[in-house]
């Protein structure tokens, strides 16, 4: 038994209240502690809900506007409820697209609700995902600031060993709080990035991308898709041309801006 376990009495008499989340928090910082936590759900083919939040200052609401207007497609997190990974505690590292800490996407305070303009990146995010019912996960990070050491191997067994409790918590306290859409059908590019610049862009050259704006580098493209690294070099050369831009950080600001519409 631990001081986690201490608190596992109040944790389920709250179940269903609005203090739950606090309370986890509390108790899971006896065992690893953490600076900024927050609950957001995925259902299948829709956009993300938030139903927690302790961000403590650290996300504007320009921040989250954008993230809600379709920059969650971008976000790893995201893609591995999409693809509905199993339930278990994950490092940011086992989700993330080879080149997506170097992205945009992730260092960027104007769309990732995670980074604050006076902070900067965090040291690491780790995250639970938890299924509320056949159509939706639940994702609860816990991120550490950066001017914390990332989470070591024994902190991270700690919160490892506790998963099937805050799973069980977790999905009684939220099971009735989604409001769900039909899936996408398998396949289906996202609505946000089959619009993008499709006067100019190929369907071929939006998937792409899309998946350069979710991190991966050429090569990971082509193991995605099926084709060669020269290949893939090839369409972001023509797509960079037909956009008149000639970096990845350029296409991010189109997006942006194609967000904001």
């Amino acid at each position: 038994m631990s001081a986690f376990e201490d608190h596992l009495p109040d944790l389920i008499a709250d179940i269903g209240l609005p203090g739950l989340m606090a309370k986890i928090d509390t108790a899971l910082r006896t065992i690893a502690p953490f600076d900024l936590s927050c609950v957001f759900a995925y259902p299948l083919g829709a956009a993300p809900q938030l139903l927690y939040d302790d961000f403590r200052g650290a996300a504007t609401h320009a921040a989250l506007d954008h993230y809600f207007a379709g920059a969650y497609l971008l976000d790893c997190v995201y893609s591995a409820c999409k693809k509905q990974t199993p339930a278990g505690l994950y490092r940011l590292a086992e989700l993330a697209p080879d080149a997506f800490f170097e992205g945009e996407y992730y260092n960027n305070p104007e769309v990732h609700p995670c980074i604050s303009m006076e902070k900067g990146s965090l040291s690491e995010e780790i995250v639970f995902l938890i299924p509320l019912n056949p159509q939706a996960i639940a994702a609860y990070s816990v991120m550490r600031s950066n001017d914390r050491e990332p989470f070591g191997a024994q902190a991270f067994e700690r919160l490892k060993a506790r998963e099937p409790l805050l799973r069980a918590l977790i999905q009684r306290h939220f099971r009735d709080v989604l409001s769900l859409k039909p899936a996408l059908d398998e396949g289906t590019l996202e609505p946000t990035f089959d619009s993008f610049r499709k006067d100019i862009l190929s369907a071929r050259e939006r998937v792409i991308a899309s998946l350069v704006l979710q991190g991966h580098s050429s090569t990971s493209i082509g193991l995605n898709l099926g084709i060669a690294e020269g290949t893939v070099k090839i369409h972001r050369k023509n797509l960079y041309g037909k956009l008149g831009i000639s970096s990845q950080a350029e296409l991010f600001a189109q997006f942006l801006r194609h967000l904001r519409k």
